[in-house]
């Protein structure tokens, strides 16, 4: 049996704990005024950047190990930063106080996100995790606003991950990939597609993430709606279903893991609607590049780099973009070998710039990423844009076909047979009519009779149109 501590060491020793209870509310007492006073007196901008150091000054005190995970590495988007957003909106936890709340348009669910200086403790193996939402202001330049000159700042988000030092491993090996699986899952399974627009006013000397805005992408074009050929159609398909499955291919080569497809052919053969299809069918969001907006090579860079992995590029009309016209062209007509006085120098940097991206040293940065180019006049495009290696598939958007005529008047008017479907389809073969021509007319009536009559009556119109502007050129 154990002796019982004479009173004069029990007095002892609850002073000693008394001593200890009161160090310890002594530190905690301190450290909430020290969190008052931050949020009283240090402006906003500045909290998260105090704060960070007195949690930092803490750590070194202590036997805790803190990672921090910032938003960018350079150029380019950390994953492990994204994945933890994504992850620890599942994750609050009661010590958790503020979270931020969102709701898209068009979206039912709503979406849920810490908000900053925000804590939520996690657990695996036994192991207690704290992660903290942070955030600092850094300056990004100066700027000059009617005369007067200021420091521009922009705002630089990370997350710390606090525990015990002596499980780093474990979090390294096990803990950190398994966030960044589970945030894959999350995210496939409530993604909702997106449409970027190039943020030019914010482009230059601001964060990455605020080179591209966004809109919900709600395109209900699909491979079975397309007005396409069918062997074209599964061509595309086949050829998109082949490369998501590559990865380890195109390391293996060492080519960069994306695909270029140029969708050529007249206005309203359906270019916009395959990009949409490619993208609904893939569960890939758009980039939509205005390359009109640029002014520098740097500019492009930051704005592709920005560019999220599983994802499709477009860049819409190329041939009305000056700085991708056919210089070789330009040059036989000016009669030199160089390029001719006058030609502006940033557009041929932006052509190099852009070319570099498309299969130079930039193209490595991402992965799973298909670029598309769309043109109605493929013969006006600089040749270095079509070689092998940059445009990897060409694929010809034509007039509508009967195939063509068939799908559409099952999806606008319900019916797959009529008794004028074969005066249409034979006029078709010979019109040279647009599948966006015959979706308007189709489009004219809610009544299959009525709506087939004026498409017989378009045609015919249609074709004596064109034979007339024929001989009118024959006279010319």
């Amino acid at each position: 049996m154990a002796a019982t501590p004479s009173p004069p060491d029990f007095k002892n020793a609850v002073a000693a704990a008394r001593a200890v209870m009161s160090a310890a509310a002594s530190v905690t007492a301190a450290v909430v005024v020290v969190q008052s006073a931050v949020h009283t007196i240090v402006p906003r901008r500045f909290r998260g950047f105090l704060l960070s150091r007195i949690r930092g000054f803490l750590g070194r005190v202590s036997d805790e190990m803190t990672m921090v995970i910032k938003e960018y590495d350079g150029f380019v988007q950390n994953e492990l930063f994204e994945a933890a957003q994504v992850f620890l909106a599942a994750k609050q936890s009661p010590s958790t106080r503020r979270i931020r709340v969102t709701k898209p348009r068009k979206e039912t669910h709503f979406t849920l996100a810490i908000d900053r200086n925000q804590a939520v403790v996690d657990t695996f193996r036994g192991v207690e995790l704290k992660w903290v939402f942070a955030s600092r202001q850094v300056d990004s330049g100066h700027r000059v606003h009617q005369g007067r000159s200021s420091t521009a700042q922009h705002e630089v988000q990370y997350f710390e991950l606090t525990f015990c030092k002596k499980h780093k491993e474990m979090v390294l090996e096990s803990y950190l990939p398994l966030v960044i699986g589970e945030a894959k899952s999350i995210k496939q399974g409530k993604k909702t597609l997106k449409l970027h627009t190039p943020s030019f006013g914010r482009v230059y000397g601001g964060p990455l993430s605020d080179a591209w805005a966004s809109v919900n992408l709600d395109h209900p074009a699909t491979f079975e709606t397309l007005a396409m050929d069918l062997e074209l159609k599964k061509t595309i398909v086949d050829d998109l279903e082949r490369f998501v499955r590559r990865k380890e291919y195109y390391r293996r080569v060492g080519k960069a893991w994306k695909r270029g497809y140029l969708l050529y052919g007249p206005p309203g053969t359906g270019k916009s609607s395959l990009v949409a299809a490619m993208a609904n069918y893939l569960n890939f969001d758009i980039y939509d590049l205005e390359l009109s907006g640029l002014r520098s090579d740097s500019e492009l860079r930051r704005l592709l780099v920005a560019t999220g992995n599983q994802s499709i590029l477009v860049v819409e009309d190329i041939d009305c973009t000056i700085m991708l016209q056919d210089r070789t062209s330009q040059i036989r007509a000016a009669g030199v070998n160089t390029m001719p006085i006058g030609y502006p120098q940033e557009d041929r940097g932006t052509l190099s710039g852009f070319l570099n991206f498309t299969d130079g040293l930039w193209s490595s940065c991402g992965d799973e990423r298909i670029i598309v180019f769309t043109t109605n006049h493929k013969e006006k495009l600089d040749p270095a844009l079509l070689r092998p290696g940059r445009m990897d598939v060409h694929i010809h958007m034509s007039y509508c076909t009967p195939c063509g005529f068939r799908l559409l008047a099952s999806n606008y008017l319900r019916i797959d047979s009529h008794e004028l479907f074969d005066q249409i389809e034979s006029s078709i073969t010979t019109a040279r009519v647009t599948p966006a021509e015959v979706a308007e007319q189709l489009m004219k009536s809610d009544e299959p009779e009525v709506a087939l009559r004026d498409m017989v009556s378009f045609l015919v119109n249609h074709k004596r149109k064109e034979n007339e502007e024929v001989v009118e050129e024959e006279v010319c």
